[in-house]
């Protein structure tokens, strides 16, 4: 059986690959790396459905601000915004993607290495609110970082560049989102995509209701 490192975004994204992964003979350990996500209850919300499934599933999880480089959440996701400054601006699929992705998959990747990981993934790529462009780019650039600096060929990683949209996923993730009940966000997780979102919605189904982000309304 191959191992393999999924970093997840959460639950919904992660359970359709999940279940092609354990059909295929790859058993993943799961990376929840994801400090762009606001606000904290929106954070653990996510982590804590990716870890419910994760351990009715037997599989281990790697919870990225549980290890000894953060504090909670507050300085986790402070972390990611002093990265992404200057970029607050951007439009989503913009620079500012672009960057988060290269922060949480060069973590990743990381990881992997530090894990005795040949092969990472992401569950991103899964997503119809990203651009497959940029998350190869970032999961290419990441994996190229950790093996330049990588002593021996043990050490080295392959980010997979495996299209999780395609071979009926999108399909299955929407039905499992059903069986299983998830929690189902609207937003890609920061404050800058949840503004867009909101004005997105403005007026419209969500006027005078609970907020989306608070919402399990299906996608």
């Amino acid at each position: 059986m191959t191992e393999t490192l999924l970093h997840c975004c959460c639950a919904p994204c992660s359970s359709a690959i999940i279940e092609w992964m354990m059909q295929h003979d790859v058993r993943p350990t799961l990376y929840y790396c994801n400090p762009n996500i606001y606000p904290e209850e929106e954070y653990m919300i996510r982590k804590n459905e990716l870890t419910r499934y994760a351990k009715e599933l037997g599989l281990r999880v790697i919870d990225d601000d549980h290890l000894p480089e953060w504090e909670g959440w507050e300085l986790y996701h402070k972390g990611w915004l002093d990265a992404i400054c200057g970029l607050e601006h951007e439009p989503e699929r913009g620079k500012r993607c672009l960057k988060c992705f290269k922060i949480r998959l060069l973590r990743a990747a990381e990881i992997a290495k530090k894990e005795g990981f040949e092969i990472f993934t992401t569950t991103l790529a899964s997503s119809r609110w990203k651009s497959l462009d940029q998350i190869n780019e970032a999961g290419l650039w990441a994996a190229e970082q950790v093996n330049n600096a990588a002593k021996t060929e043990q050490e080295k990683v392959t980010f997979d560049t495996h299209n999780w949209r395609k071979g009926g996923l999108q399909e299955r993730r929407n039905q499992l989102l059903k069986e299983i009940g998830f929690y189902n966000q609207l937003y890609c997780g920061c404050e800058f995509s949840l503004e867009a979102m909101k004005k997105k919605f403005a007026g419209n189904e969500c006027c005078g209701k609970e907020t989306p982000s608070q919402s399990n309304m299906p996608e």
